[in-house]
């Protein structure tokens, strides 16, 4: 039971093709990858950010407010927040993508 011997020599001598990658290629993949970490850092401040600002009411609220403190339980409360947070991680991460693949984009007018 395993990967059989053909197929394990093809996928590691996958990584010597030869086809070399030109320069501009090592560059792409450079600026794709610089691209994704600053959107998966900012994204992750958004998060964090949108956490606190959601857990701070909905936690007062079900501790003050008779309707949701009778409707809302853990659970719901933990919804509401995770919600808010994965939204604004998201949008964020995305926005920031496109616009540093934008900057790196070569446009001539």
């Amino acid at each position: 039971m395993g990967i059989p011997s053909e197929m394990r020599d093809a996928w590691s001598n996958r990584r010597n093709s030869f086809v070399i990658p030109s320069p501009s290629e090592d560059q792409k993949i450079t600026n794709a990858r610089n691209c994704t970490q600053e959107g998966v850092r900012a994204g992750v401040k958004a998060a964090s950010i949108a956490c606190v600002v959601t857990a701070v009411p909905t936690l007062v609220g079900c501790r003050v407010l008779p309707w949701a403190k009778a409707n809302l339980n853990y659970t719901a409360q933990a919804l509401i927040i995770s919600a808010a947070s994965i939204a604004a991680y998201f949008i964020t991460a995305d926005k920031t993508i496109l616009e540093c693949a934008r900057r790196n984009t070569p446009y001539q007018k």
